[in-house]
């Protein structure tokens, strides 16, 4: 305790002499150029780490950088980052936190927005942005990846070899940050989920001991679906598959709000019904501001989503024609041309950091209640449209192909909600100001998702993970594995040392 009062609140005893350590300390933020030597187990760790590991303290724009996160709402607090150049790296760094009855977090996409993130007050940051490699089996059937890499060098790289796998379907997020929640993916109509495709990982245990882990360890069930709470994940070794199909299609067609209830009554007869979505077809919507289309106010927003052809075949696009739309655009293109189509390539908005608050509140279904889409559009409109503080919020309907997800047992894993079909989820995106509108924008998110659980009639939300607020119950986030994983909570964590991301309580 000692240590946490006396160190933490003094940073500049964190910065350590560049020239005494085997790894790069940036501390050119102290007046007057100097490092003054801090704590010596710091100088331990330091001697214990690889040559290419890098530490970062406040004030430095390293430290920036590694710590600036999407979303400004209850973001962690950290006091030094550690970028581990080895696997052994996270070792020596998670064994020095303990030591220190130090709390430590792990980050590489910073896309992370649960609010419970906000409980780490003060801590060790571990940024696995250096452990982003990726290696295809010569037998071309595993891809091995480091623990911090990113979706899009995964998807270009094995792209580049002829083969794809599985992966979240944003490209500046990692792949096992949505993987360790079960994760969502423009494959998984073929493949399952992300998680579904792991053969084995190496993962840094709560105290410090790396193991390696796949189907014969209790731990890699809980690691499918829950694996933020049990360790952090420094390698993964994954199925691929090979390209069956190099072309891809699209078309965007925009709806004004009047006919929210006739969207998604098609959706319904057209592609939900009898499972008649098939697993190269995919369909999200947005609700949003597109002032191109209409000045006033937020329109619906749709994509068809088809594999193997150079347009969507009319027997999709068809029933949302006869609608009568704002617009309609086809495009046709790769696997690569998704996220640019969809909005969540590296260079689009949801992907830059740009100091604004994005709690979600996410919801899974079967399918839609119309009437539940027309309240909740009566809600959401007046809510976001003009001046607005929200009016940058989205409401997203992810309604992936769901065969490969439903082809497997629900007992292979963690990841709870394998019956449903839609992700649906408000994202209420605003610039924070004060404490009135936080409030606001929670209530706004809650009273949405809400509308649509009323018109499921079940007896509790079905949250994912990866979307979730953050104050969602266990139940509601892990469904009726919450007493499995809490037995392994208390063999693996019994110390809670993984307790910030959606933890199991």
């Amino acid at each position: 305790m000692h240590f946490k009062t006396e160190v933490f609140t003094a940073v500049a005893a964190w910065a350590l002499s560049a020239a005494s350590l085997s790894f790069y300390s940036d501390c050119d933020y102290i007046e007057g150029g100097l490092c003054p030597r801090g704590d010596a187990d710091l100088q331990a760790l330091g001697k214990q780490l690889s040559s290419s590991a890098k530490l970062y303290f406040p004030g430095s724009s390293g430290f920036k950088d590694l710590t600036t996160r999407w979303s400004t709402l209850a973001e962690p607090k950290v006091n030094v980052v550690v970028v581990p150049g080895t696997e052994n790296d996270v070792v020596q760094t998670v064994k020095f936190a303990n030591k220190k009855d130090l709390p430590f977090l792990t980050f590489n996409g910073v896309h992370g927005a649960l609010v419970s993130l906000g409980k780490m007050d003060h801590g060790v940051g571990i940024s696995l942005s250096q452990l982003n490699s990726v290696k295809i089996a010569q037998n071309g059937k595993t891809v091995t990846l480091g623990g911090g890499t990113m979706s899009k060098k995964v998807t270009d790289t094995l792209w580049a070899a002829g083969k794809q796998t599985v992966t979240g379907t944003c490209e500046c997020v990692s792949v096992l940050g949505p993987a360790l929640g079960g994760g969502h993916g423009w494959l998984q109509g073929h493949h399952g989920l992300v998680s579904d495709q792991f053969v084995s990982m190496n993962v840094v245990l709560a105290d410090g001991t790396l193991k390696t882990i796949d189907h014969n360890s209790d731990l890699f069930w809980a690691m499918k679906g829950a694996g933020h709470n049990f360790g952090i994940v420094t390698s993964l070794t994954s199925k691929i598959y090979a390209i069956e199909h190099s072309d891809w299609a699209i078309e965007t067609i925009t709806f004004s709000g009047d006919k929210v209830e006739a969207v998604y009554q098609a959706i319904n007869d057209y592609l939900l019904k009898d499972g008649a979505q098939p697993a190269e077809v995919i369909n999200w919507s947005y609700w949003m501001n597109v002032p191109d289309l209409d000045a006033n106010n937020p329109v619906i927003v749709l994509y068809l989503i088809q594999e193997g052809v150079k347009a969507v075949d009319s027997i999709y696009t068809k029933p949302f024609h006869d609608i009568g739309a704002l617009a309609i655009v086809p495009q046709a293109g790769t696997y690569k041309d998704l996220a640019a189509w969809t909005g969540i390539a590296l260079d689009s908005p949801p992907c830059q950091n740009m100091g604004m608050a994005n709690p979600r509140f996410p919801i899974y279904l079967e399918k839609y209640d119309v009437a539940a889409q027309k309240m909740a559009w009566d809600i959401y409109e007046p809510a976001v449209r003009g001046s607005s503080p929200f009016n940058f919020s989205i409401f997203m309907f992810e309604g992936y192909s769901f065969g490969g997800v439903h082809a497997i047992p629900s007992s292979a894993s963690a990841f709870a909600f394998r019956s449903e079909n839609i992700l649906a989820a408000p994202l209420i995106n605003y610039v924070p100001v004060d404490q009135a509108l936080e409030n606001k924008a929670a209530a706004l998110g809650k009273q949405l998702r809400n509308i649509l659980h009323e018109a499921t009639n079940r007896t509790d939300i079905r949250a994912y993970v990866n979307y979730a607020h953050g104050d969602e119950s266990t139940h509601q986030l892990y469904g009726d594995n919450q007493q499995r994983l809490l037995a392994l909570k208390k063999k693996y964590d019994p110390t809670g040392k993984f307790s910030f991301y959606a933890p199991i309580e």
